[in-house]
């Protein structure tokens, strides 16, 4: 609910401060006093447009602060300011906030009447809610949320194992490819290191051909090769050796010496003869080291990691498993909750659908006792149930209130009434029959008495004082029935000082009230018959009301506000 307000430098208001009760409060005064400039102003801390015509003349901006009152007791504090340039900032709790912010702010604290800024009730998607509070449906209707809740997680897990399943899916493919490329290749360990020396001997391989032709015949194939010539060697060694003992080592290794040499004769020539200097076998060794490299730069960059990246990819593709079981176990339990919250939203729909019936009727009979007998009213539905990809939490239906305020012309939806004051009432009876708005919501009527008076001025008072026993409830009249019915009155003047007008608020006690009834009775002149009138209306009207609601602050100070402060 709204505790305080204060307004600085706003149109005719140089500088105001204003603590409300819970309850019904009213405020009255003259016709041009400066009663709207306040509704003005609460409308600027709910986001509403911002001027530079908003801003007092002479001065450089003009500001507006509340403090409001949480249902759960917390205390808020919102500014707004605005400079004679037209720009504009917001504050909630001493941090800066767009006017977005303050629009989400204002629909769960205030809700205004009167112009077609800020009131939840216009928009068609709150009108299921208070048809489900007139019907006393919000046991069905949180059922229905709940199994909405229950189809939405079911349906999340079962997305969510479709996804993991796709992924294991997409991962399968790639190892597989992976496991294919290596596979395909089959490396061994070393292999690389062993084509590599391959590759360089057959490059080289007529080159080596002919070193080993020319040292075979060297040593072995001539007449004068080198074996055939150490014979002779060894014979003169054998001569040396009989005449000088130390000669007779040498002697004893030419049979380890010889057959060193014959080997390395026959190791030439096998050599040779086994070179295969093809280019089809060079061709074919470069081809396997660009396979091997490949692999190396993927899966590498070693040849032994590449072998290993093999094993490892096939440990892994063992181990991916089918969720398929877990997706079939889970689409069954979607279907469940489907079930489950298709019959609880048509049987709350079922039950919407005829309350909305008594609900207009009932809303019709309001109307009437607000002068607005002939209004005629409907919700209207969906013909046929949401399809399933727009079902939610308020179930298979949407519901729009129409209205038609005068004989002959069509019903509408409620969003396009023109009148005010027309808006207002309809709204005060919607609100008196259901709500589905925390208590303690701020509530302001404004042109709620356009076009009535006597009885139904005294009918729509007793609604908003019933009102007020669930909402803080603030409005403007013109109307001492209506005013007499309010626990709090506040009196609006207009005075000019020193050449410029400023606007005052009073908060009236018993005897003042009494005098302010007595001139919205009897005008300029007022008697004492005229007085006496007025202080049997308000006790008359006064000891109809119940106990006052909680949460009153008769006595209670908040931020720079003083009970029946004058504010100037």
């Amino acid at each position: 609910m709204l505790r305080f307000l204060a307004i600085e430098h706003l149109a005719v208001i140089d500088r105001l401060e204003v603590e409300f009760d819970a309850g019904l409060n009213v405020l009255t005064g003259e016709t041009g006093a400066g009663k709207s400039i306040l509704v003005e102003a609460v409308g600027l801390l709910l986001g509403g447009r911002a001027t530079s015509e908003l801003v007092r003349t002479g001065e450089e901006a003009a500001s507006v602060q509340a403090v409001f009152e949480r249902s759960n007791g917390t205390e808020v504090l919102v500014r707004r300011e605005v400079t004679a340039q037209g720009r504009s900032r917001a504050f909630i709790d001493g941090t800066l906030a767009t006017a977005a912010a303050l629009r989400a702010l204002a629909g769960e604290l205030v809700e205004l009447h009167g112009q077609h800024e800020h009131q939840t009730l216009l928009d068609a998607e709150s009108h299921l809610a208070v048809l489900d509070g007139y019907a006393r449906l919000e046991g069905a209707a949180g059922a229905v949320a709940d199994a909405w809740t229950a189809l939405a997680a079911a349906r999340e897990a079962l997305e969510t194992t479709r996804r993991e399943q796709a992924d294991r899916e997409a991962r399968r493919d790639l190892l597989t490819f992976q496991l294919g490329e290596i596979d395909r290749v089959a490396p061994k360990a070393g292999e690389d290191e062993d084509l590599q020396a391959t590759r360089h001997v057959l490059a080289s391989a007529d080159r080596l051909e002919r070193l080993c032709n020319e040292s075979y015949e060297a040593l072995y194939d001539r007449d004068d090769s080198l074996l055939a010539q150490l014979g002779g060697v060894w014979r003169r060694v054998a001569d040396l050796a009989a005449v000088d003992a130390r000669f007779q080592p040498y002697l004893d290794a030419r049979d380890g010496i010889k057959a060193q040499l014959e080997d390395l004769a026959g190791f030439l020539r096998d050599y040779a003869e086994g070179l295969e200097a093809s280019p089809a076998r060079l061709q074919a060794v470069e081809e396997r080291l660009a396979a091997l490299e490949r692999l190396k730069r993927k899966y590498g960059p070693s040849l032994d990691e590449v072998i290993a990246r093999g094993a490892t990819t096939r440990r892994e593709l063992d181990s991916l498993g089918s969720a398929a079981a877990r997706i079939e176990t889970l689409g069954r339990a979607v279907e469940a909750a489907r079930d489950r919250y298709l019959a609880a939203a048509r049987a709350l729909s079922e039950a919407r659908r005829t309350a909305a019936v008594r609900f207009a009727r009932s809303l019709e009979s309001e109307l009437a006792e607000l002068a607005m007998e002939r209004t005629r009213f409907e919700v209207r539905f969906n013909p046929e149930p949401l399809p399933e990809a727009r079902w939610g939490r308020s179930g298979i239906d949407e519901a729009e209130f129409y209205v038609s305020p005068n004989p002959g012309e069509d019903l509408r939806p409620l969003a396009r009434i023109v009148s005010g004051g027309e808006l207002s009432r309809v709204m005060l009876a919607i609100k008196t029959l259901a709500s589905a708005d925390a208590p303690g919501k701020t509530l302001i009527f404004d042109e709620v008495d356009a076009g009535i008076g006597g009885r139904v001025a005294d009918v729509v008072g007793r609604k908003l004082q019933r009102l007020g026993r669930s909402f803080q409830v603030l409005c403007i009249t013109h109307l001492p029935q209506m005013a007499a019915h309010a626990a709090v009155h506040f009196h609006i003047r207009k005075d000019v000082r020193d050449g410029r007008t400023v606007t005052r608020v009073e908060r009236l006690a018993a005897a003042a009230r009494v005098d302010e009834l007595a001139r919205m009775l009897g005008g300029a002149a007022v008697s004492e018959r005229v007085r006496e009138t007025a202080r049997e209306m308000l006790e008359g009207r006064q000891g109809e009301s119940e106990e006052r609601p909680k949460g009153e602050s008769e006595g209670r100070k908040l931020a720079k506000a003083k009970p029946g402060r004058r504010a100037q």
